[in-house]
């Protein structure tokens, strides 16, 4: 038996969540159930992989177990970004290996395609919106960045447009960059709408618990099952355990100290009023992301809201740190004062923090982890995507099923080890606090 020593708990500040429908919270487990499939962590993956399970598996029981909310948590957290390119920062055009870079194009369209037929389906209000993204610099290093990552675009044949100084504040308002790669393959969304609307179109052999918190784990004592313990004493016994829960599942015993929940942070500013968006300029949405990993990425919403997100910290237990955020508001203000001067008076009205969760060598975790136990994990920064379709194709691989994707993803050598505690929280702290710093006015 394992004790779970961390389980999720994120701060209260989140717009997406606020501002996304409310919806009727599905109970908390209580008692005693049986399943033949129990998956943990109803995020981008755990909704995909559970659906995929009922898909393949119409006569089986699947339970689907959230901690606190679906859409409160990471998955609900994120900047609605959902990414078609690849982006390989360890490679000097950030393409690297064609092949390698070609199929994770292949993976992120796959899951993009199964995202937009879902919202379709289902008529899921998520402001889905096709618009593509800029990528955008104002320093030299932000510069250099655009122009090698222009020269991979071209190698692995992909469109883009070059849009520069002078053209850009028609686009998104502000002159505050210098260059920017415009793609037109990423789409736009309101996270927390997203998932809560997928959540509540699960199919009929998919059962969901929210506010049930697992704290005791077992697959040793029986050879044909795993039980699971909750904090409020309810108990899960599955055939199988599909974990989609991120960095906690090291918590569950895997990939300890491989795991690393790496959290940024995100104001929301009120709405925009109509003098105020006659100001700024620009077109009516868009979204930004940095051309230095550790800039600022922004957003125009539907709603006319602006979206700053910048600032990063290791959280070795995987939990939000409210008392963070007023420091981490401040700086969001100066970063949002640097964009828009003309906006100057526009206060934020929401402040959050969300995990991503990282590997040093920038690799998931997809396949068996152990006795009756599978897990697709660990989406380095590309949840919305990646999470969606890997959870998928880790329900397809269950069911039998075998493609170049399901390849792909099961040669991945998985997270590299690092350095135990405390020199692990010693130097990703202090690698992040440099790199912000090298980002310079990028942040």
């Amino acid at each position: 038996m394992i004790r779970i020593t961390s389980t999720p708990a994120d701060d209260n500040g989140c717009a997406w969540y606020h501002l996304s429908q409310k919806r009727a919270v599905k109970p908390m487990l209580t008692g005693k159930v049986e399943a033949d499939w129990v998956v943990v962590g109803a995020g981008f993956a755990g909704l995909s992989a559970a659906r995929q399970l009922a898909n393949n598996f119409p006569d089986d029981s699947i339970v689907l177990v959230e901690a606190q909310e679906v859409g409160f948590g990471a998955s609900g957290r994120n900047s609605g970004f959902l990414i078609d390119l690849p982006h390989d920062i360890g490679a000097p055009d950030y393409i690297g290996d064609l092949n390698t870079a070609g199929m994770y194009l292949k993976l992120n369209r796959a899951a993009q395609e199964i995202l937009k037929g879902l919202v379709a389906e289902f008529s899921i209000d998520c402001k889905m919106d096709p618009i593509g993204k800029y990528q955008s610099a104002v320093e030299q290093r932000g510069l250099d960045v655009l122009a090698a990552y222009q020269k991979g675009l071209d190698r692995l044949g992909t469109e883009y447009h070059v849009i520069e100084e002078k053209d850009l504040p028609e686009r998104i308002g502000t002159s505050f960059y210098k260059r920017a790669l415009f793609t037109p393959g990423t789409i736009l969304v309101q996270p927390s709408a997203l998932v809560k609307g997928l959540a509540e179109n699960l199919p009929k052999n998919v059962t969901l618990y929210e506010h049930t918190v697992i704290t005791e784990f077992d697959n040793e004592t029986h050879p044909h099952k795993v039980v699971l313990h909750t904090a409020n004493g309810g108990v899960i016994e599955a055939k199988k355990l599909v974990l989609t829960n991120n960095a906690f599942a090291a918590k569950f015993g895997f990939y300890t100290g491989r795991l690393l929940p790496i959290f940024t942070y995100s104001s929301m500013t009120r709405v925009l009023t109509e003098e105020e968006g006659e100001r700024l300029g620009g077109q009516r949405t868009w979204g930004i992301i940095p051309a230095d990993t550790f800039g600022t990425t922004l957003r125009r919403t539907p709603d006319n809201r602006l979206l700053v997100r910048n600032s990063f910290s290791y959280n070795s237990d995987g939990r939000s740190k409210p008392d963070l955020l007023p420091k981490i508001r401040q700086r969001h203000r100066r970063s949002f004062e640097n964009r828009f001067p003309m906006l100057s008076n526009t206060e934020f009205e929401y402040t959050w923090g969300g995990a991503l969760c990282m590997s040093r060598n920038g690799e998931g975790v997809f396949g068996q982890l152990g006795k009756n136990v599978y897990g697709a994990l660990c989406c380095n920064g590309l949840g919305t995507t990646k999470g969606t379709i890997t959870g998928a194709l880790l329900a397809d691989w269950l069911a039998g099923e075998r493609n170049d994707m399901i390849d792909f993803l099961l040669a991945s050598p998985g997270p590299s080890s690092t350095p135990p505690d405390p020199f692990l929280t010693l130097g990703v702290n202090i690698n992040l606090m440099y790199s912000q710093r090298r980002a310079g006015i990028e942040a």
